[in-house]
């Protein structure tokens, strides 16, 4: 399984222009491509390959004029965004005969130089690597200062340097994992849990554990609002108004990180402790188009339970989805009579065939556990673990409670 592993950079002023210049190049050759792509598709002939793609916006282009500013940065940088669009347009032609899962997805798009978020990519014949002294040594660019939060496993195959919309540099490397090293990190364990996501409690565990919503965009709303009236009334191209457009960036940025690292704590937890784990599929989609879709968005259920799909994947658990219809919170964990649906507001309720008084949320973790069939026999037989596709784009911790971070 491939993994990402993403630490701080802090490049000095001439690093910082230089990626600038790398990032524009890199910009300049993907519009290139998809300029090419689209002018075949006008005049109905068939799309340019790769090698001539290659050929003519990077090699001939950086002989030219206009173009000569080319050779300032990296050969593979320019390659890589080359790929990129090769990527886009596959993924696209996928999505269009029905072969690719998700939401339809559009052609590709020329980038736009406002974009405030840029990205270029180093593969291994690039020559970059990591020196004694910790620094990320990048072709064209230098050594560069990493914030290293924990040690690499092994060696990357890649690393992706990123600046995000709040100014902030990242490295983000590309690690080929060992399942065999990741079993044995795991305790062993014959747990199951069934888990109901909500808003007023973010997790309800059918143990009867409830881990409250920490709510991060609702506790920043009043300094964000302050922030975006302040970028409102700034002059467009000023100066100030980058200032004030950095400010909200970074208040933003600061939710987004806590969130993440909130929902990367708890779903290590839970993988760690319980081999079986059974969560419901939510429509966040539908559920975004409510009164309450900020709440919907700020707790970040979709991207909870990704965690969970790749964790368990990689640590050979059993993660069970049940259908987003099954009646939940319409029955009783107790004696299995659905006793019909209930208003939200209704947190508590008493079953009319058996009596039994049920918590709402609890009583509906029950029954994703139950309707997962992740149900331990009496003898205690663990949950065989089962074939779940892993996430490629992890970027956050992958350490246990019981392990310190590496400094």
């Amino acid at each position: 399984m491939q993994l990402r592993y993403s630490f701080r950079l802090y490049p000095d002023t001439g690093q910082q222009r230089t990626l600038a210049r790398a990032f524009g190049c890199a910009r300049v050759v993907f519009n290139d491509a998809v300029r090419a792509r689209e002018e075949a598709r006008a005049a109905k002939q068939p799309f340019p390959r790769a090698a001539e793609l290659s050929k003519r916006l990077i090699t001939e282009a950086k002989q030219t004029v206009e173009r000569s500013w080319l050779g300032e940065v990296s050969a593979v940088v320019l390659q890589q965004s080359l790929r990129d669009v090769e990527t886009a347009y596959r993924n696209f032609f996928a999505s269009l005969k029905g072969d690719r899962k998700g939401p339809r997805t559009g052609p590709p798009r020329f980038k736009s130089r406002k974009d405030k978020r840029q990205s270029i990519r180093f593969t291994a014949n690039a020559r970059w690597s990591i020196t004694d002294k910790g620094r990320l040594n990048l072709p064209k660019i230098g050594a560069v200062k990493v914030k290293w939060s924990r040690p690499l496993p092994m060696q990357p195959s890649s690393v992706t340097v990123i600046k995000d919309a709040a100014g902030r540099y990242f490295a983000s490397f590309v690690i080929d994992t060992d399942p065999a090293a990741d079993a044995t990190r795991m305790p062993d364990t014959n747990r199951t849990i069934g888990i109901d996501l909500g808003l007023t409690h973010f997790a309800v565990l059918s143990d009867g554990t409830k881990i409250d919503s920490p709510r991060f965009l609702r506790r920043a709303e009043k300094k964000l609002k302050k922030a975006q009236r302040e970028l409102s009334r700034k002059q467009k191209g000023s100066k100030n108004r980058e200032k004030a457009r950095l400010k909200v960036a970074r208040a933003h940025a600061r939710v987004t990180d806590a969130r993440r690292e909130f929902h990367h704590q708890l779903s290590t937890r839970l993988i760690s402790e319980n081999q079986g784990i059974a969560v419901e599929d939510l429509s966040v989609a539908g559920l975004a188009r409510t009164r309450l879709a900020k709440s919907v968005h700020d707790a970040g259920w979709s991207s909870f339970v990704s965690m969970l799909e790749y964790k368990a994947a990689r640590y050979g658990r059993t993660l069970v989805t049940i259908g987003r219809f099954e009646p939940t919170s319409q029955t009783c964990s107790t004696c299995g009579v659905k006793d019909g649906p209930k208003p939200l507001n209704v947190r508590e309720w008493t079953c009319t065939a058996c009596g039994s008084v049920h918590d709402r949320d609890h009583n509906a973790a029950i029954n994703v556990k139950t309707a997962a069939g992740l149900a331990v026999s009496a003898c205690g037989a663990p949950v065989r673990p089962g074939a779940i596709p892993a996430q490629r784009e992890e970027t956050g911790s992958h350490g246990f409670p019981n392990q310190a971070r590496a400094a």
